[in-house]
């Protein structure tokens, strides 16, 4: 810890200026993005009226329908709809979904959380595995053990998150009976916390499933590399135990590659967890982001997009800033 801080210390003025580029391109990066999801849902064949009303829009007076289309902003360009939505969004009011019939604070306020925590569950599990197979790799080399979890690793690769989601809905759910469906609760049950934890346990390990490669082979990569190291080498001529030579030399090196594929991760991982929901019918923001874009609700697209682009470039600074940290030598672009 005390070295980590030491690090921190030396490197901080390049933290300081990675911060101030990445804060300044989120200003033009998040508007921007938001500004074409309006376009986007614009172009859209839907009729966000026809979809605000439903059934009941053939029995609804064209006098009434002029007055909805006006409250939800749909008789203006798609650019003055955004331009006051991002005004309202600055001051806190992110505008109501017409789809779900609540504001869109409410949405997130309710839905957030679950998608958080299976996100990040999902992320520690993915973590553990791949440090197992570092470790393995570390340990026996090119051993059995290590050969055959480098073959599952790589046949995880080409399988995307909603065909492992439902392989193990067949199997683990249907056949074996072992964990439910999906859902958060059993139905007409209270949420209770080993309710949560049983309704998460194929949620979080399916979506773990899907980032498990990727961290695993560039760990197992990296421990490799390490391995063959000079300093390495070096060590173990010095007499240092293997647990020293784990800890001093291939772990350091090992956990800078980590961190940069991390962020470079986190867009697979903020899709894959929209999937997941999808399949496990997991109450996060999944479906409220499915039924936003079925209906074109624009103040609950533009909000999700902005959410999950602020997530995406808030993770690639963290990583970024730990790398720094981490590794001596990584550089701020000049």
């Amino acid at each position: 810890m005390k070295e980590l801080r030491r690090r921190f210390g030396e490197r901080r003025h390049e933290i300081g200026v990675l911060t101030a580029r990445r804060a300044l391109a989120t200003l033009f990066v998040v508007p921007a993005v938001t500004l074409a999801t309006f376009a986007l849902a614009a172009l859209s064949p839907l009729d966000p009226l026809v979809t605000y009303l439903g059934d009941g829009f053939e029995h609804t007076g064209r006098a009434e329908r002029d007055a909805i289309s006006d409250s939800l902003g749909l008789d203006v360009p798609f650019w003055q709809t955004w331009w006051n939505w991002m005004a309202n969004a600055f001051t806190g009011d992110f505008g109501a979904s017409h789809s779900l019939k609540q504001p869109v604070t409410t949405v997130f306020a309710e839905r957030l959380p679950w998608t958080l925590g299976l996100s990040v569950v999902a992320l520690v599990i993915a973590l553990l595995v791949a440090f197992g197979v570092a470790a393995v790799a570390a340990l026996r080399p090119d051993g059995l053990l290590d050969r055959a979890l480098e073959r599952v690793t790589l046949a995880l690769t080409g399988m995307p998150p909603f065909v492992i989601g439902l392989l193990a809905v067949a199997l683990f759910a249907v056949t074996l009976r072992w964990f439910p469906v999906g859902g958060l609760t059993e139905p007409g049950q209270p949420v209770t916390f080993g309710g949560v934890v049983h309704h998460i346990v194929m949620p979080a390990v399916v979506l773990a499933l899907s980032q498990v490669p990727w961290f695993a082979l560039a760990l197992r990569e990296s421990v490799r590399e390490a391995l063959g190291s000079g300093a390495v080498r070096e060590a173990q001529v010095r007499g240092l135990s293997r647990g020293e030579v784990l800890r001093g030399h291939i772990a350091p090196v090992s956990a800078a590659a980590l961190i940069a594929l991390m962020g470079a991760r986190l867009p697979e991982l903020v899709v894959g967890a929209l999937v997941v929901e999808e399949v496990f019918s997991w109450p996060g923001l999944a479906d409220a982001t499915v039924e936003a874009a079925l209906t074109a609700d624009f103040a609950l697209l533009a909000a999700v997009t902005a959410a999950t682009t602020l997530v995406m470039m808030l993770g690639s600074w963290l990583s970024d800033c730990a790398l720094l940290v981490v590794d001596p030598r990584a550089q701020v672009e000049r």
